[in-house]
């Protein structure tokens, strides 16, 4: 696989993983969430296939294999990252969702 390709996967690995943790927060939002936590158990899975890429690449830069510093990879690294951070916040806003919507059940016990 050619330089190219493997920053490619990285993008698109990580891409997938940020729009599966966008979604997960709205799911959760719905009502849906055993959904939600499915999507954010994909979207962790997304972000190891990047992270392995990743790794793949810092092993072989390690091994004396230049690795060239392009705006491409600059931006699979920005993306990577970005994608990192929105899981990590998705997750703690599903939480959030979760603790509204034990409360809601509360109140709804108190009010009827």
């Amino acid at each position: 696989m050619d330089y190219e390709q493997t920053i490619m996967q990285i993008i698109a690995s990580s891409g997938e993983a940020r729009s599966l943790s966008l979604k997960a927060v709205r799911t959760a939002r719905a009502g849906n969430l055993d959904e939600a936590e499915e999507m954010i158990k994909n979207a962790k899975l997304s972000l190891t296939k990047a992270h392995k890429v990743q790794t793949g690449l810092i092993q072989a830069e390690g091994r004396g294999e230049k690795t060239e510093i392009t705006l491409l990879m600059i931006h699979a690294q920005d993306h990577l990252m970005n994608a990192l951070t929105v899981r990590e916040l998705a997750v703690e806003l599903i939480e959030e969702v979760k603790e509204r919507k034990a409360l809601e059940q509360q109140l709804k016990g108190l009010v009827n």
